[in-house]
């Protein structure tokens, strides 16, 4: 490959490439459809000067068509009125006026070919553009969309998820522990209610027995009375220990 043939497809290469980072496909949509609005101007155009022409060699060819009848008449009146050398100059123009509307039937009839060819042709471009028309506005949607997914894939790509997520087990366990602190000192604050009411029920026991023993021990009147002996049974305890017993009895109680 020669030199100049590399430096040719390297500079098409960079041209095609500004090219395309260049078209804006909304932009070259609305270029495409304003072209085919201009085309279909110029077809109207070129449909409105064919109908003329149309029109005007339909004319013609009603006028050769009259002028062919009325030298038709007017050989037949020479002839009638017994003047052959007329009625030959009138058959003479009724064939010129025969060859005239012959050539202008054959161009009549491929103007009208012609103008039903260029009406079918406006009516498919009038189709065409309505179509791209709908297609323009589906892809710009379509275009909106995707700026749209681009950017917010952007953003995605921009954003620190890692820390952000991070962030949040952080705070997720912050709020754990102190759900868990808040826990405990509730089972906390339960257990010390139960052992203040179990405490208070142990000392109303021993304040209910302290009564009891009280009552025992003490004769109507403030007498001391001293627990009966069974039946046939003489006491052999002794005062002292007696005493000794009951002091130790009320040294327990002090203690509880």
């Amino acid at each position: 490959m020669g030199l100049f043939d590399r430096i040719k497809r390297v500079v098409s290469a960079n041209l095609n490439d500004l090219v395309n980072k260049a078209e804006d496909p909304e932009k070259m949509l609305e270029q495409a459809i304003l072209e085919m609005q201009e085309d279909l101007v110029q077809l109207r155009q070129g449909v409105a000067q064919a109908i003329a022409a149309q029109k005007r060699t339909e004319k013609q060819y009603n006028e050769a068509q009259n002028d062919i009848n009325k030298w038709q008449r007017n050989a037949q009146l020479a002839l009638q009125k017994g003047d052959e050398n007329l009625a030959r100059q009138a058959l003479e123009r009724k064939k010129t006026s025969t060859e005239t509307g012959s050539a202008l039937k054959i161009s009549l009839d491929q103007q009208t070919a012609t103008v039903e060819n260029l009406k079918r042709n406006l009516i498919q471009l009038e189709s065409k553009i309505s179509e791209a028309k709908t297609k323009k506005e589906m892809l710009k949607a379509r275009i909106t969309a995707a700026k749209a997914q681009e950017q917010l894939q952007g953003m995605v790509r921009g954003m620190n998820t890692t820390g952000a997520m991070a962030a949040f087990e952080r705070m997720e366990e912050k709020v754990l522990m102190q759900e868990a602190r808040a826990q405990s000192a509730a089972e906390i604050a339960g257990a010390n209610l139960e052992n203040q009411f179990a405490a208070l029920e142990s000392s109303s026991d021993v304040d209910d027995e302290l009564a009891a023993l009280k009552a025992q021990m003490t004769l109507p009147g403030g007498a001391p009375h001293q627990q009966a002996l069974p039946p046939q049974q003489t006491s052999t305890a002794k005062p002292e220990v007696v005493d000794a017993e009951l002091d130790s009895l009320r040294k327990q109680l002090d203690q509880m």
